[in-house]
Parts: structure tokens; sequence; C-alpha cells
């Protein structure tokens, strides 16, 4: 069982279980049982871009500029998140943190940490793994973008270290949830990148290329740093198989959109 918290519900989740408010949201149990938490992962769906984009909130995917701020609207307004206090990093595949004390862009980094109230972090996903972490003790969140690169350089680990060294976190009080991203169903990898990997986290089938589970990778950083199984949730869905309310850039090449993860301390 979670360790009793006032902040926290401590009722088990079942690895995988969620559920979403509307169609344009994916919301962590876990961390919707929080108060002073508001985060979510955004759909395919509710948005007023050509298709196959709907609700993509990229700027950089070729997508009108004005509809991709409308989705935006929707997606952050239905989270009754501002806009203009969103902190966003400039991805770049890599290992490297930052700590958010304003919103705006941060160049060159993948995952945000940071401890201010009504300042959201958002990553921006189409296949790789939205991570939103927090602390009810240390009152301190993050945001990890990991895919393949970033797993292979542990950036989930490494934002969890940047958590304890700013802000005096400790790994058993993480909350954690492994968002939407390419499965070990379908995500197909070549076998000099299957190889960076523990043998349990990749599938060998005949006929077929290595696949490779990024969520169970991940999982077992947060598992090894000390974080209670119990305060942890994976999502089920796979971006690549969930074409009806995923992007996948996997799948759909350069006419995919991009979703976000984001999560955020309330009063």
């Amino acid at each position: 069982m979670i360790t009793p918290n006032p902040a926290i519900d401590a009722r088990p989740v079942k690895e995988g279980k969620m559920h979403s408010s509307n169609e344009m949201i994916i919301h962590s149990e876990l961390l919707s049982r929080i108060p002073p938490i508001r985060s979510g992962v955004s759909t395919r769906c509710g948005g007023v871009s050509r298709e196959p984009l709907g609700l993509n909130l990229s700027y950089n995917v070729g997508d009108d500029p004005s509809k991709v701020t409308q989705n935006r609207e929707r997606f952050f307004g239905a989270l009754n998140i501002p806009i203009d206090r969103l902190a966003i990093p400039y991805q770049i595949h890599s290992a490297a943190i930052r700590r958010a004390e304003n919103p705006g862009r941060y160049e060159s980094c993948d995952a945000l940490v940071t401890n201010i109230p009504e300042l959201f972090l958002a990553v921006s996903i189409a296949d790789c793994l939205p991570i939103l972490l927090y602390d009810p003790v240390a009152r301190a969140i993050a945001a990890v973008h990991s895919g393949w690169r970033g797993s292979k350089e542990k950036v989930l680990l490494k934002a969890i270290e940047t958590l304890r060294k700013e802000f005096g976190s400790c790994p058993k009080d993480l909350v954690a949830f492994i968002g939407p991203a390419a499965g070990e169903c379908c995500y197909e990898v070549g076998k000099e990148v299957a190889k960076e990997f523990p043998t349990e986290c990749v599938v060998q089938e005949q006929g077929r290329k290595p696949r490779l589970d990024l969520k169970f990778f991940n999982k077992n950083i947060l598992l090894e740093s000390g974080v209670d199984e119990q305060r942890i949730e994976v999502s089920p869905l796979c971006t690549i198989c969930t074409p009806a309310i995923l992007h996948s850039y996997r799948r759909d090449g350069h006419s995919s959109g991009r979703m976000m993860g984001v999560i955020g301390i309330v009063p």
C-alpha cells in the first residue's frame, strides 16, 4: 500500500489502469487523486487541425500555427491551465535536465523540474515516453521526455537525482506516471539499439526485428531508485497501434502530429 499521506488517496492502482475526463485528455488515476496536482496527456481527438493532425499541439510539424494555438487553448483550457504559465523544453533526445523557474521555452533539454506553484511543465511526444513525477513532501515536480536515446542515457534517473539535489526529494516519496508511448507490441528497433538494453526489455521473435519495452525499462529505473511500486502507474496504451486516439511518428511519419504531457502544482 502507499504510505499514508494527507495529499494522496492510498488505494492501490493496478498497472495500466487510468481514466479520461474527455476525448482530449488521458489522466493518470493515481495523480488525479492528489488535490494539488493538475496533469494530463493529450490525445489526437477534439482538435481543429486538418486530419490526420487533429489535436496537434506542435508548431513544428507543418500545421497552421493558428490551428495549433486553438488546439493548445482547447487542451490546456480543459485542464484549467493558463498557456502563459507553461514551461516547455526544446527536446533533443538527451539526458539533460533543467530547473524551471519561469514560463517559456528551455533550450536543449529533455526534462524539467520545479517547485514553483502554478508553473506547468509540458513535454511533447509522439511515441517517446512522457513521465510525470510528483513529490508531495518536497512539493516538487518533474516532466520527462524519454525515447530510446534518453532511456539509454537514463534521463529519468537523472531527473530523480535532480529533484533530490534541487529540492531534497527522496525517491520513496515520489508518485510517477508513465504515459502512453510506443509499446513492446509494436516498437521495433535495430539490433544495434536492442543490444544497448537489458535482455528483459527486448522482445525477440522469429522473423521480426527486436522490439523494445521502454515502459518496462523506465519502470525498473523508478523501482531501482527506491520508488514504491504502488506509487507507479503505467499506461497500457501504445501510440503505434492506437491510431484512433493517439499520434505516432513511427506509424504516420511526417504526417504525425504531437501530443503533450503536462503537470503542475496548484494551491
